[in-house]
């Protein structure tokens, strides 16, 4: 199928809460939950995009013709096809339908994901199946290859959830810390909820394997989660569904980056749509982004196929920009190369 067909097909899956929008900006869904939107007044996910929109990249070719640039990205030791990443959703069937559950939709998409050469971070939820199941997935059709991102519960659910993720032998872990501002977690008593350095040195100490921070927004969160020995961090503000009025992701990259770069592998996401945005987030400093909304999109138009054609979308315009740029590897891609 071809890509717009399938956000045709998606249409049918996901309408009223998503439209499955030709390019998802945030702007048809706003504040809109159920749905993919964002937290009241609506607008972060919508910033996300635009701030992306807003830089410029630097033509040059005046170099040695790049005919096919190498996207190839290396994490924790095992190198992937490209520095893409899917992104954890969570009640995916509330959020976009009925086609899928968190469970289905976690194991078709970690399957889709390693067989296009990536691979898929998994999401997490009140329902302890979602957990279980998503790391049992993984470690029987993809030999573990997968990133379960656990919700800052209380220390003693971490710890069973962690136990069960080094039992099966996942690749890597991660927290959604920015998932504290969920309603459901503001709930639940114990130490749920935001976490210190100390609590997540503790967390990741018992992970046992690398460990991911999602949710970093500031240069001082950045600084505490190489403190507490986060192996990467994910700049995200959890796409506006936790807290209004905060930044884009990519008016903050650049600075995170330059406080933290080469101490944490640095990944980002929020409103990255193109090839041509993941060559901005990598020229502010970024080593990899992830993606959500549009994967989802993908797969309930036209499951594994929909994935594939997604990344083969980015990647392609990410190779182009790369060669106009004068970029024949990710590591050639420089701040130099966009202008702000």
């Amino acid at each position: 199928m071809e890509y717009k067909e399938i956000l045709e097909a998606a249409r049918k899956e996901t309408a009223p809460h998503c439209m499955a929008c030709p390019v998802c900006n945030g702007k048809a869904c706003a504040n809109s939950i159920p749905g993919p939107g964002s937290k009241f007044p609506g607008v972060v996910a919508a910033r996300n995009y635009e701030k992306w929109q807003e830089i410029c990249v630097n033509m040059d070719t005046l170099c040695e013709n790049i005919p096919d640039p190498d996207v190839s990205f290396e994490l924790f030791g095992r190198t992937f096809s490209a520095p893409v990443f899917v992104a954890p959703l969570g009640a995916v069937d509330m959020h976009y339908g009925s086609k899928y559950n968190d469970l289905s939709y976690n194991a078709e998409l970690i399957r889709a994901a390693v067989d296009c050469g990536i691979l898929a971070f998994t999401g997490d939820g009140v329902n302890p199946d979602i957990m279980r199941d998503a790391i049992r997935a993984s470690a029987e059709s993809v030999g573990g290859l997968s990133i379960p991102t656990i919700k800052p519960w209380s220390s003693e659910v971490v710890f069973g959830k962690l136990d069960m993720l080094v039992k099966n032998d996942i690749f890597a872990a991660a927290m959604d810390v920015d998932a504290a501002g969920l309603p459901f977690l503001k709930k639940i008593g114990g130490n749920a909820g935001s976490k210190t350095v100390a609590e997540m040195r503790e967390i990741i100490s018992r992970a046992g394997r690398p460990f991911i921070i999602k949710g970093i927004m500031t240069v001082a969160g950045a600084k505490k989660a190489v403190e507490a020995g986060a192996a990467g961090i994910i700049v995200s503000n959890h796409g506006g569904r936790v807290q209004g009025g905060v930044p884009s992701t990519a008016e903050v990259l650049g600075e995170i980056a330059d406080a933290v770069k080469g101490q944490t592998v640095i990944l980002v996401d929020g409103g990255i749509r193109s090839g041509l945005d993941i060559f901005r987030a990598i020229a502010l400093g970024a080593d990899a982004v992830l993606v959500g909304r549009p994967f989802a999109t993908m797969m309930y138009g036209a499951g594994a196929e929909g994935v594939k054609v997604l990344l083969d979308k980015l990647v392609g315009e990410l190779k182009g920009t790369m060669t106009m740029c004068g970029a024949a590897t990710l590591k050639d891609i420089s701040r130099d190369m966009i202008r702000i």
